[in-house]
């Protein structure tokens, strides 16, 4: 079935606290979804963001953003009063998330709503618990130890702590009790509100595309809690870092920083970790896209402290095992391969072999930075492949169409029949919705033709990113009419 759908995070919806939340805009986005007759919102990562406020830079693969939780909401339940958020500052651009007063603003609003919740807990909440801790027990500890460090790294706490000294544990856990109780309300109220999102999306024939980065980050519970999954030393120091080797984006390369998995040890114990994150996954999302598929077949690897990625080498990766391991665990699942970057014949043998769709992105068609050339032209599609044109680690349509090479986009203005009469970015987005390709998916700042300005990621930069947000009114009727028009006449229509 040819489908389509919007690529827009959370975060960057219009609220009037900061960020975007799962709250009346979310709702609002869904209905405008509906209208516009896309199948799809594509989502980045929804974890509790760490340093740098990278979706993909988590302290949980499993927990939820507190961020997300929307305010409104929570006074609709009873668990806040409205003088208690409205009124504060909230940032001074309300296109722009502040993500350092958005930290110190939040917390202390959610502590009272979380006080409240568990004076008289939910019906709910206790059953949530259990059926969670086997990951909420570890993270609503590690968030109040973090906590109490001052926001430390793990790796900087005493080592018993730092090394899990049971004894030393049992009785911090003692003393931590009430912190520790709070992580876990949040944890509760997020993912309450992420049901009635979800279910309020999946009502009106829309579904949610979630986001699975491959690694996780050094300073998360993930790699303190289980270190043996890793590629650590004796001092848990990594001895390897992740990351992307010098391409013509980049000439240092992409120098990630996260922990490499223990492969050989994943293999001995049954891919445990894998299957259960997997699981979860798609429990939460109607299809999941992994990140950095290429990863599973041949990872790069960069020696810990390097400067930059320069002298990382390949390494083997798991291959086609890891996933008839977990497909055998938890059935097939509706998974999106994320088969970007500096691909080699067994990368495809792999991506065919799993059979789930690849990506192809229109920009990197036209664009000699990128090297890959005709395999992304929408004459070369296959059918079992989810096309973009571009992703939240790309420019915009008309941003990239200002700053490529001048001979690609020239050479994109001929092939697409790119005019400024329909609009430069319609005739992109065209280009992809007429394709053979069984999904596109295009981003909001695309559709409102946005430059630059509204670019979601720069990789290998921090401070700047992920901070966009549409300002209100953005999702007009009249929009949703012209997408539903270009639905119907491409055959992608809900």
């Amino acid at each position: 079935m040819r489908t389509s759908g919007i690529l827009m995070h959370i975060t960057s919806l219009p609220s009037p606290h900061g960020v975007g939340t799962m709250g009346a805009a979310a709702r609002d986005f869904v209905d405008f979804l509906q209208a516009a007759g896309q199948t799809w919102w594509q989502l980045l990562p929804i974890c509790p963001t760490s340093f740098g406020d990278s979706p993909y830079q988590t302290f949980s693969t499993f927990a939820g953003n507190p961020y997300l939780i929307d305010l409104d909401d929570l006074r609709d339940e009873g668990l806040l009063e409205r003088e208690e958020y409205e009124g504060l500052c909230w940032g001074a651009d309300p296109l722009r998330v502040d993500y350092g007063l958005l930290y110190r603003q939040r917390y202390p609003i959610l502590r009272r709503a979380c006080k409240r919740l568990l004076a008289a807990p939910a019906p709910g909440y206790a059953a949530f618990c259990e059926e969670n801790a086997f990951w909420l027990e570890d993270y609503a500890f590690f968030m109040a130890l973090k906590e109490a460090h001052g926001g430390a790294p793990w790796q900087d706490w005493e080592a018993p702590q730092r090394n899990r000294d049971p004894e030393t544990l049992e009785r911090v856990h003692r003393g931590l009790g009430a912190d520790i109780d709070f992580w876990k309300a949040v944890q509760y109220l997020f993912f309450r509100q992420w049901r009635a999102l979800k279910d309020y999306a999946n009502a009106r024939g829309v579904g949610i595309i979630g986001d699975l980065p491959i690694y996780v980050s050094g300073d998360s519970v993930d790699v303190w809690a289980h270190p043996e999954q890793f590629q650590l030393d004796e001092n848990l120091l990594p001895t390897e870092v992740a990351g992307c080797p010098p391409d013509g984006f980049s000439a240092g390369g992409q120098l990630w920083g996260n922990p490499l998995f223990d492969w050989d040890f994943m293999e001995q114990d049954g891919y445990s970790w894998w299957k259960r994150r997997i699981a979860y996954q798609c429990e939460i999302y109607d299809v999941l896209r992994i990140d950095h598929f290429r990863g599973f077949d041949s990872y790069y690897a960069i020696p810990y402290g390097a400067k930059d990625a320069r002298n990382g080498r390949w390494r083997q990766g798991p291959g086609m095992k890891l996933f008839r391991a977990v497909e055998a665990a938890v059935g097939r699942k509706h998974i999106i391969a994320e088969d970007l970057g500096f691909l080699t014949p067994s990368v495809h043998a792999l991506r065919e072999d799993s059979g789930y769709p690849g990506m192809k992105v229109l920009e990197f068609a036209f664009d000699s930075r990128d090297g890959s050339g005709s395999v992304y032209l929408p004459h070369n599609y296959p059918r079992n492949c989810v096309v973009y044109i571009g992703t939240h680690d790309n420019d915009t349509a008309l941003g990239w169409l200002e700053t490529a090479p001048a001979d690609g986009v020239a050479c994109a203005k001929e092939y697409l029949r790119l005019s400024e009469a329909e609009g430069l970015h319609w005739g992109m987005m065209r280009a992809i919705w007429a394709s053979v390709a069984d999904t596109a998916i295009v981003q909001m700042q695309d559709v409102l033709g946005l430059g630059t300005e509204a670019r979601m990621n720069v990789p290998s930069t921090v401070g700047n990113n992920w901070k966009w947000r549409a300002g209100p009114g953005f999702a007009a009727p009249s929009l949703a009419g012209r997408l539903r028009h270009e639905m119907e006449i491409y055959s992608r229509l809900n």
